[in-house]
Order: C-alpha cells, then sequence, then structure tokens
C-alpha cells in the first residue's frame, strides 16, 4: 500500500473531489460513491471502508454545524437514532473480522458493500418518488400540519439497522437512514429530516470509524487525499447544486449504485453493460410515466440561467423541480 503515495495520490485525489462535488450537489451521503470508487481503484476493501469512514467523520461534521446553527435538527428523533447506531456501528469491524480473514474477509466485505449499493439504490429511487409526491400534494416544505410525534422503537431499529450496515461497509448513513425517516415521519419538513439526519451521523460515522481503526488501522497515503479532495468538492458542489437539474443528477446516481453493486457481486461484466444500457434506456421512460400518472409533465424542463427581457416568465409549481 506504500506505493499509492506516489502511483496513485493524484487519483485518489481527483476521485474525491468529483464524488465530494456529487455530495454538494445532492446532498448524498459519500460512502455509497466513495469506498466502491477505492476498491475500483486497487485498495483493498477492508482499507476503503476504514479510511472513507475515517474521512466522513471529519466531513459530516462541517454539515452537521451549520444545521446545528439554523436549529433544524430534531434532537429527541436523533438521540433514539444515536442510540440504535452507535453500538451496531461500533460492532461492525469486529464482525467482519469474527467472519473471515485474509482473501476470504476481503470478499465478504465486497458482498456486504454490493448488496447494501443495491438496496441503496432502491431506496433512493424511493426517496425521489416520495418527494415528487409529497411536493406534489403539499406544495412544499410547510404543510402547516403538528409533525408527528417520536415513535421510540421503529426510530431505534431504523438506527440499529443503518449502523450495522455502516459498519460492515461505510454505505448507508446518508441515504437508507433518510429514507426510513422520510417513511416514519412524513410530515416532517425536509430541512429538518436532513439536519437530523447529520447530526445522528456524526456519532454513527465515529463508532464505525474508531472500530474500524481498532481493528485494520488507517493509511495515511489514502485518507489524506480524501480530506484534502473531499472537502473542496464538496463546497464546489453546493455552490452549484441551483445550476444543474437536481433530478437528472439523481437519477444517474441511482443508475451508477445498481451497476457498482452489480460489479462488487461479481455479475458478469456483459450482462452489467446490458443492465446499464437498458437502464439507461428504460430509465427516463419509466420516471416520465410515472410522473405522467401523477398529472405532471413526463419530462421535467431544464432549468434556464436567466429570461430573456422578450419572454415573459411563468412561476414553476413545487413539483415539477423534483
Amino acid at each position: 500500500m506504500s506505493d499509492l503515495l506516489t502511483t496513485t495520490a493524484l487519483s485518489l485525489l481527483v476521485v474525491s473531489f468529483l464524488v465530494g462535488i456529487v455530495i454538494g450537489l445532492t446532498g448524498m451521503g459519500g460512502g455509497a460513491l466513495m469506498t466502491p470508487a477505492l476498491i475500483l481503484l486497487g485498495v483493498p476493501p477492508s482499507a476503503a471502508v476504514a479510511n472513507d469512514l475515517v474521512s466522513a467523520a471529519f466531513n459530516k461534521s462541517v454539515g452537521a454545524a451549520v444545521h446545528w446553527k439554523g436549529g433544524s435538527p430534531h434532537l429527541k428523533l436523533a438521540a433514539w437514532l444515536i442510540a440504535g447506531s452507535v453500538p451496531t456501528a461500533f460492532a461492525g469491524a469486529f464482525i467482519i473480522k469474527a467472519v473471515a480473514a485474509g482473501e476470504a474477509q476481503e470478499q465478504f466485505i465486497k458482498l456486504a458493500i454490493g448488496v447494501t449499493l443495491l438496496i441503496t439504490a432502491s431506496t433512493y429511487a424511493l426517496r425521489m418518488y416520495l418527494q415528487m409526491v409529497k411536493n406534489l400534494h403539499e406544495g412544499g416544505e410547510h404543510t402547516g400540519r403538528p409533525e408527528s410525534p417520536v415513535k421510540p422503537l421503529p426510530t431505534f431499529l431504523i438506527g440499529a439497522t443503518g449502523g450495522l450496515l455502516v459498519g460492515l461497509t461505510s454505505v448507508g448513513s446518508g441515504s437508507l437512514i433518510m429514507v426510513a425517516l422520510v417513511l416514519l415521519y412524513p410530515r416532517m419538513s425536509p430541512r429538518r429530516l436532513v439536519g437530523t439526519d447529520l447530526v445522528q451521523a456524526i456519532p454513527l460515522v465515529v463508532s464505525a470509524a474508531i472500530s474500524h481503526v481498532i481493528v485494520s488501522g488507517v493509511d495515511w497515503a489514502v485518507l489524506i487525499p480524501l480530506i484534502v479532495g473531499g472537502m473542496p468538492g464538496t463546497f464546489l458542489g453546493a455552490k452549484l447544486a441551483s445550476w444543474v437539474s437536481q433530478s437528472v443528477i439523481r437519477r444517474g446516481i441511482v443508475m451508477v449504485l445498481s451497476l457498482t453493486g452489480l460489479s462488487m457481486l461479481q455479475v458478469p461484466p456483459e450482462w452489467v453493460g446490458m443492465i446499464g444500457a437498458g437502464m439507461l434506456i428504460l430509465g427516463p421512460v419509466i420516471w416520465g410515466g410515472v410522473r405522467k400518472l401523477h398529472g405532471l409533465a413526463p419530462f421535467e424542463s431544464l432549468p434556464v440561467a436567466a429570461p430573456s427581457h422578450d419572454e415573459p416568465t411563468s412561476p414553476t409549481r413545487p413539483s415539477e423541480r423534483t
């Protein structure tokens, strides 16, 4: 692994920067993209998970601090999530160590990552659909209805399940848990849900990172580029978010996660290619059909930088942005 400092440090820096841009654009957790990218660059799965978790502990703290300052997190809800997620996240590295060793351990991690990526892709698509329906029927974040009371046991179980997946794969803190919260607390505004998820993700990720450091340590030649490249990438992505169609990016992410998950499961490349081609061709058609069933235009218009002085402007329905 020592040769990473001279042969692939630039690749790690570039990849972390690009993944950071995607995180800034969509708010999606980076583990679902960064960990597979590290593995494809030749980093062993165990090292990829450990180093990604440590870097995520730094990056998530910044986002959580912003939401904490804005007062958006639901602290009681976050506390129940933390109670469930921290112990299982910490157990992840020790479970991996107990299950297998050597090459068998690396294959086990790749299998776990592949399954989790497919679950993440499915739940991310579900999140897009739920957000579209919510915008259509409620017209925005503030509905005037009181929030649902905290449900301790289901919330605890969501945290425990999400924590275990993060501890095993580093994937799930920003996607799987978020979708579960949307389903369990449909009346809570997206901003409040994101703030709550970010706050609970800090102890979750830190707990998982500590256990992986104890079991396998960190590789500074991998970790430093992840932090150095990821932070400016996330900042740039956040700045570009208003210029880019979120719907197109998110559908692209679902496809990337699905194909990467299949690759991690060692599906033959020709099958991955055919599935990817099918998703590329049929995906927009299926999504357009879903939108049409809800009374929307099949394909949303792309954002325009500035209207011409000769053309009238018209307000856009909140549901048309999804």
